[in-house]
This record gives C-alpha cells, sequence and structure tokens, in this order.
C-alpha cells in the first residue's frame, strides 16, 4: 500500500468522524503533512495516532471530504466498487434506463460515498459534475469505469465541473466531453420527453430530483389554471399540461430557460394553446399580474447557500410564499419549495407559517416533499437533505 500524507486532527475533533460524517472542517486540523497539496488523497488520523478515515485535502472551510472509513488501498477497484453499488441502488429502487424513462441520477456525493461527486445519467449519456479538486482529477478514471459498468452502451460522459468547482481553488476547470460526443439529447421521464441542454443548462441540464414531485402535481391539474413560477425547462409545465390543465404560464426570468420550456412543450404537444410563457422576474411578475390561480409551483433557486445568509434567504421565501399566497384562489393548491441546503425544514415551514399569516389566508400542509430514492441521503450526513416541499391547500 502507498503511504499516504497524513492529516492530524485537534484532540477532541476526532467525534463527528467517528459518527461517520464525511466532512471535516479547516478548525479542526492540527497538522497537516507539508507535501500535501489541493486534491491529495490523505490519511485522516486523531491527535493521539488513531487511523479515522481516508479522503480528498482541499483548500477551505470544508477541508477533507472523506470517501472511505477502512484503511485500505484506493485503486480504480475501489472506485469500480463504489460505482457498481450505487447502480445496483438504482436498480433495487426500480429507478433505471428503460423505454418510458431514461433519465436519472446516478452518483448522488454524499449519499453514495462519493462526497464531492455527481453524476446523471441521460438516455445513456452522462454528465459528470466534481464539486472537489481530488474528485475532479478522477474524472477520466471514472468516465472509463463508468463506459465498462454499463458494457459500452454509454453514449458520451460529458465534465461540467467548471461552475461547481471551489471558486478559490488554483486548479481551473474547462468543461468538455471525456468519452463520446452528443449533439442533441432528448430524453424521457414518464413517457415524456424532454431536451436536456448538458452544455449551456442549469446545473447537469435537468433538475432530476423533482421527478416524482412533478407527477404528483398532474393529478392536481384537470381544468385548472396553472402557474409555474422559476419554470426552468418547463418541467413541471409540461407535467400540468398532461394532467389537463386548461391553462399553464410558465415564468423565468432567463429567455433561454423559456426557450427550451417552449421546446419542451413543442416536443409532448406540439403548439399548445394552453401554455403561456413570461420572460420575466418573478417576483415582479407577482406585483403586476391581476390573475388567480388555481394550482401555483413556487421553485425557486437557492436563497441561501451559507449560514451567514440564512436570516435574509428566510425573508425572501416569506416574501415569495406570501406573493403565492395572494395570487391563489380559493381552494388553491401550491406546490413550494426550497433547494437551500442551508435552511432547514422547520425553517421553511416557520417561513409558510409566516407567509399565511401575513397574507390572511388559512392553508393546510396535504404533502410534505423531498428528493426521490436516486437522491440517497446518508443517515450520517443530513445536509444531503436538501430538497423540501409541502403542498398546500388555500381554504
Amino acid at each position: 500500500m502507498n503511504e499516504l500524507p497524513q492529516i492530524i486532527l485537534k484532540p477532541g475533533k476526532e467525534k463527528s468522524v467517528l459518527r461517520r460524517h464525511p466532512w471535516i472542517f479547516s478548525g479542526a486540523i492540527d497538522l497537516i503533512d507539508e507535501n500535501i497539496a489541493e486534491g491529495d488523497i490523505a490519511q485522516i488520523r486523531s491527535s493521539k495516532g488513531v487511523f479515522l478515515g481516508i479522503g480528498h485535502y482541499q483548500i477551505g472551510s470544508i477541508a477533507v471530504r472523506l470517501f472511505s472509513f477502512d484503511n485500505i488501498e484506493i485503486t480504480n477497484d475501489f472506485w469500480h466498487k463504489k460505482f457498481l453499488i450505487a447502480k445496483k441502488l438504482r436498480e433495487t429502487a426500480k429507478i433505471s434506463n428503460n423505454s418510458s424513462s431514461n433519465i436519472f441520477r446516478l452518483i448522488n456525493a454524499e449519499g453514495d460515498g462519493l462526497p464531492g461527486l455527481i453524476c446523471d445519467f441521460y438516455d445513456n449519456n452522462l454528465v459528470l459534475q466534481a464539486h472537489s479538486i481530488g474528485m475532479h482529477r478522477l474524472l477520466n478514471v471514472f468516465a472509463d469505469i463508468l463506459v465498462d459498468l454499463f458494457d459500452k452502451t454509454i453514449k458520451s460522459v460529458y465534465d461540467k465541473s467548471k461552475p461547481s468547482l471551489p471558486y478559490n481553488s488554483k486548479e481551473k476547470s474547462i468543461d468538455g466531453f471525456c468519452y463520446g460526443s452528443s449533439t442533441e439529447i432528448i430524453a424521457c421521464e414518464n413517457n415524456l420527453k424532454f431536451k436536456i441542454d448538458i452544455i449551456e443548462g442549469q446545473k447537469t441540464g435537468f433538475y432530476i430530483d423533482q421527478r416524482e414531485n412533478r407527477n404528483l402535481l398532474s393529478n392536481f391539474c384537470f381544468g385548472k389554471k396553472v402557474l409555474n413560477a422559476f419554470s426552468y425547462s418547463g418541467g413541471f409545465s409540461v407535467y400540468a399540461l398532461k394532467g389537463g390543465a386548461s391553462m399553464v404560464h410558465s415564468v423565468d426570468s432567463s429567455i433561454k430557460a423559456i426557450e427550451l420550456t417552449e421546446e419542451n412543450i413543442k416536443i409532448n404537444f406540439l403548439p399548445s394553446k394552453n401554455h403561456a410563457s413570461y420572460c420575466e422576474d418573478v417576483f415582479k411578475f407577482f406585483d403586476k399580474i391581476n390573475e388567480e390561480y388555481e394550482v401555483l409551483i413556487i421553485d425557486p433557486p437557492a436563497f441561501s447557500k451559507h449560514l451567514n445568509s440564512l436570516n435574509q434567504a428566510i425573508k425572501g421565501y416569506i416574501r415569495l410564499n406570501t406573493l403565492a399566497l395572494g395570487k391563489a384562489s380559493k381552494g388553491a393548491v401550491i406546490f413550494t419549495f426550497s433547494c437551500s441546503q442551508v435552511l432547514s425544514l422547520s425553517d421553511f415551514r416557520t417561513a409558510i407559517y409566516r407567509a399565511a399569516q401575513a397574507s390572511g389566508k388559512n392553508i393546510r400542509i396535504l404533502y410534505r416533499l423531498s428528493q426521490p430514492a436516486d437522491h440517497p441521503v446518508s443517515i450520517y450526513h443530513p445536509e444531503g437533505e436538501y430538497l423540501k416541499g409541502f403542498v398546500l391547500l388555500v381554504d
């Protein structure tokens, strides 16, 4: 076994690692091997020299992301086994490549014991997104493993790490194909078609984590007027039309998102008289419209990514949901979400409560929503349960 550089923790700082939490913060570190560089694999030990785990070292608040709590050699076979376990989890959960659905998340970072790595599957095209330098340096290795794992049915593997790597890192990334190539991807989700823009689209090209919530939405839309705020590529809009909505309004501030929404409406329903798009800031849209909706989807981008902006984020969720309640007709249903990891479920529920108070309307919770099984959450890493949502009934 090759000797790994070592990182020694301060006395008492090993407790979270013993609880198998995969993050080690910089403040917990006492000594670092002088030869270690950003992205290197390091062995973590307690102040008494006890082995704790193996992970990638990086510069920043989260200084180590642990991917093994066993003292073993990290080889290509190690990574292959990790990927195979992740693939089998999706197969067990009945989430895999088939004729009706070929969109799913294959690797969900900490949830699959691979912190700092995302891999999404779009009709045999894979998008890899590294959130750490250590994982980024291994992407070509991972691409080879994935092609082998899927018996060479993979069409392409795309590295989309430039927007996700630490901003303060000296190592920069250029997005591009690690394997094969794809010009246009049209993939399926529950027998609905979506154009996936892996190169210029948000995240890896599609918000896979809302799959089951989109499916639930379609049950509430028959004959209803629907607003999809922060629509991005129109996922909720397509499902609303599938459910028989009489009219769907899609609102997003990005013209590219609106164009993608229009394309996805077209490939599923041809030009639809039951749909209209608005390229506008959602808050401004709420301020100027005089209409009421019977179903509303409020799915904004994360209002907070750091604890120091949490209070402002909570105020943002209160304001947004107050505006939505003001445009909800009596008996309306609202699907409202937060994807801010630092915002707890309790904080989000409190924001909804305060929005209800401000609007003067009575609301009831019908469903509590989260992410699907291909976005698993490690019991030792509760931060991985980032998606929080409620289905509200406006009395």
